[in-house]
């Protein structure tokens, strides 16, 4: 949230350990060295950096701007961030012309005026800081610009608002028939079987002969608790061996920058399958045309495509991966040489698709539905832990070891979880059970009482409060002492969380712990913080620090986006949080070894360890 006419920004701050969130106000003047530093971990968690360190991005992107700026004109870069493209395209008309550099980021705007004023084009490039939609021709440009570079796009190449933006710019900003870099985008799509894949998302089949006797999605639910319906940004390569491709790959839509595009557009497709098997996901990705002749690409494509246009694999990136959808259920069954039918819509921000064949699998979900007009949203690593029956056996052992025999009278529920209220309420009949559901309130309680009816479980055993941890009171427990406390051990699904931040259970029971029996169970019981030494060349490549990207100095930023390398100590980059396996190649080069022990029984205290790393 900013304001342009005071030059503010009302930025949100994070504390990883209590989960709590704060505004803070940064002002456009405040250039010193300290705002750098406080801004140093957010901007490390963005994929500038890895963006930087693409190599074949930013000589596709070169090339393009210097065969298509042959003169001075006007230039506008919309998504600026360290001002590259306008220093590219202030270069290749010989630093005449004029190039405007529209950031909205107002931390990135000062990265980028620090950037330029390195490579001495300070004063060269004007830089504003809004959002393009709020620039104004005459005010806060002299004239239409004759050329647009940008890069302005994410996985799914739609959801950083490419199409409204264009359609603005195009409008309001540029000439008839302007020059563009890139000059065109397309989709492309390939039909998938993936017994992974399928597990991210289908619950019901996956939970169902589940040693712990419940379904969260029994026969009525099953659309209630589900997957969001849209594209996931994922790495597939890592997948490749698992995964059984059943189509050629196919073009799904085209997208021009040279024009003004609709908001809304859809295509049929007829796909012949390739192979005998189950299509469970449609895997999708972007191809990018740079120049009006198309002779310059780069593409997001799996590394087992090949085209004519992406002779070899693109190097391993993080700041664009696949997408994958979703076929709901547990998939289509296909023949070789079957036609398949294939509906695919866009919108402002995203893609979707549906499958003819799916008409059917989609009625049958919602006969019997009982719970009303509302759904539960999951993301899919939860959904393949709840669908996990060894995850799940674990957690039916555990309480049941804990418990041994005993009966809490009450207990509370710490977290989000709908599997672990209905395990307590079924292991412990006795006990009522209390979910503080802070972020589900209404809309968990009547999932929970459906879920328990179906599961014969009384709902009357179950009660939501639908308050976070530090709002709770004895009120909520109706002057009751809680005996049992309890809450997920894994926060599975949180890609942006540190191991350690996991901690925040911690801090929730030290929170609670006024209202907590003398001899209060508390599972988990006990946390273990656990390391191993790994060789990731790919991660590291795309993390290292910066010096000179096609010929333009950026060795300024490295402190600031959280480079890894040559630094003094002070300047380090931050712990980042990726999945390992996600990450390219990688290698394990240690045993596994305890880093320090955390004991959740007692209130919250300082820790400290120390191993040895073989």
């Amino acid at each position: 949230m900013s304001s342009s006419s005071s030059q503010r920004m009302f930025q949100l701050k994070f504390d990883p350990l209590t989960g709590n969130s704060e505004w803070v106000i940064i002002d456009e003047d405040d250039d010193d060295e300290q705002t750098f530093q406080f801004h140093q971990p957010l901007l490390a968690t963005t994929s500038y950096l890895d963006m930087l360190n693409d190599s074949t991005r930013n000589t596709a992107f070169r090339e393009a701007i210097e065969k298509t700026i042959t003169e001075p004109c006007h230039v506008l870069d919309i998504g600026a961030g360290t001002g590259l493209l306008s220093m590219m395209a202030s270069r290749a008309m010989g630093g005449k012309g004029t190039v405007t550099a529209c950031e909205s980021y107002l931390p990135m705007v000062k990265l980028m005026k620090k950037v330029m004023r390195i490579n001495g084009l300070e004063g060269r490039i004007k830089v504003i800081n809004k959002r393009s939609d709020e620039l104004e021709v005459g005010v806060d440009l002299s004239s239409c610009a004759d050329v647009l570079v940008s890069e302005i796009l994410d996985s799914e190449l739609l959801g950083e608002g490419l199409i409204p933006t264009l359609q603005h710019a195009h409008d309001n900003l540029l000439v008839e028939n302007p020059l563009t870099v890139p000059y065109r985008a397309t989709t492309y799509g390939q039909l998938v079987e993936s017994t992974f894949l399928w597990r991210l998302h289908d619950l019901h089949s996956n939970e169902a002969g589940a040693s712990d006797g419940i379904r969260l999605t029994p026969p009525g639910l099953e659309s209630v608790l589900s997957v969001k319906r849209q594209q996931y940004a994922m790495h597939v390569d890592p997948i490749g061996e698992e995964l059984k491709p059943l189509s050629e790959p196919f073009k799904i839509f085209e997208f021009d920058f040279w024009k003004r595009p609709e908001s809304y557009g859809e295509t049929e497709l007829c796909i012949n399958a390739t192979d005998d098997g189950r299509v469970h996901a449609v895997v999708s990705w972007w191809v990018l045309q740079l120049d009006r002749e198309g002779t310059i690409y780069y593409s997001t494509a799996p590394r087992w495509i090949r085209s004519p246009t992406t002779t070899s694999p693109v190097d391993w990136c993080d700041h664009w991966k696949q997408c994958v959808w979703f076929v709901p259920g547990s998939g289509i069954s296909v023949s070789k040489g079957e036609e398949i039918h294939l509906h695919a819509t866009h919108n402002d921000t995203s893609i979707s698709y549906n499958l003819d064949t799916q008409v059917s699998t989609n009625e049958d979900l919602h006969r019997g539905l009982t719970t009303g007009d509302f759904q539960l949203v999951l993301p899919p690593e939860r959904a393949a832990i709840y669908g996990d029956k060894g995850w799940r056996l674990s957690m039916l052992k555990a309480v049941e070891s804990v418990l041994q025999g005993r009966r809490p009278s009450l207990c509370l529920v710490a977290d989000d979880s709908v599997f672990l209220p209905l395990l307590v309420a079924k292991i412990s009949e006795a006990s009522h059970v209390i979910s503080s559901f802070p972020r589900l309130k209404e809309n968990g309680l009547r999932y929970l009482q459906a879920a328990a009816c179906a599961n014969n479980i009384s709902p009357n055993s179950i009660e939501v409060v639908g308050k976070g941890v530090k709002k709770l009171t004895m009120h909520d427990t109706n002057q009751k002492k809680v005996d049992l406390l309890i809450a997920e051990p894994f926060y599975f699904g949180h890609d942006s969380m540190l191991p350690w931040q996991n901690l925040r259970f911690w801090k929730d029971r030290t929170t609670l712990d006024y209202i907590l029996s003398e001899d209060a169970i508390i599972i988990p019981s006990k946390g273990i913080l656990r390391a191993c030494a790994i060789h990731l060349p790919d991660l590291w490549k795309s993390r290292c620090c910066l010096n000179k990207i096609e010929g333009f100095d950026h060795s300024g930023v490295n402190a600031t986006l959280g480079a890894c390398g040559h630094l003094p100590k002070s300047e380090e980059g931050p712990c980042l949080p990726f999945f390992p396996w996600q990450s390219g190649e990688f290698d394990v080069l240690s045993e596994t070894f305890d880093v320090m022990e955390f004991d959740f029984t007692k209130q919250i205290c300082k820790c400290q360890g120390k191993s040895q790393v073989l």
